[in-house]
């Protein structure tokens, strides 16, 4: 899932106190000859409100085996999040399919401004600051996708001075 992006810091889920927050459940049908089977699909968000999330999707015949399904697929696939200071680093935008996410950083105070799926990432992130808008699609596993999309592209001074080759005063001084 995170082959196109560079510099993705993955992280174990050894030794962390991560918090699962249920993003969606939806009823599945597949029609087959002898009729509809029903089943669920579960979307969950996984993180330690610290710089460290990932996000996961369990399919079962029963809700709480999706859901266990889905939070097992989210360990998984952490990763780290640079923040700065409760806020993010930069504005950033990201796409996935018909979902569009802009993410801006905020003062202090200001809170997760930010709708359904968007904001059970960001604070599961552990952003509490920070401006959000959600554009296309409202679609619970595109809009995450997307949000994932956007912070998956942040970059802080360090990371943007080690690619550079240059100190992080040669950032800001140009």
């Amino acid at each position: 899932m995170y082959q196109n992006y560079k510099n993705v810091e993955f992280v174990k889920p050894g030794g962390l106190d991560l918090k699962d927050r249920l993003v969606g459940v939806q009823r599945v049908t597949k029609v087959t000859k002898g009729g509809r089977a029903f089943g669920f699909s579960a979307i969950v968000v996984v993180g330690d409100e610290n710089g460290v999330v990932g996000q996961g999707l369990g399919k079962s015949k029963e809700v709480a085996d999706a859901i266990a399904k889905a939070v097992e697929d989210a360990k998984k696939n952490l990763i780290r999040i640079p923040l700065n200071k409760g806020t993010l680093p930069h504005e950033q935008k990201g796409k996935y399919a018909g979902a569009k996410v802009s993410l801006f950083p905020a003062s202090e105070g200001t809170g997760v401004i930010a709708g359904g799926p968007a904001r059970i990432v960001l604070e599961t992130v552990g952003v509490h600051d920070v401006l959000s808008k959600n554009q296309g699609s409202n679609n619970p596993h595109n809009v995450v996708k997307a949000t994932f999309d956007a912070l998956l592209q942040l970059r802080n001074v360090d990371r943007v001075a080690k690619q550079r080759g240059i100190s992080i005063d040669k950032v800001f001084n140009g």
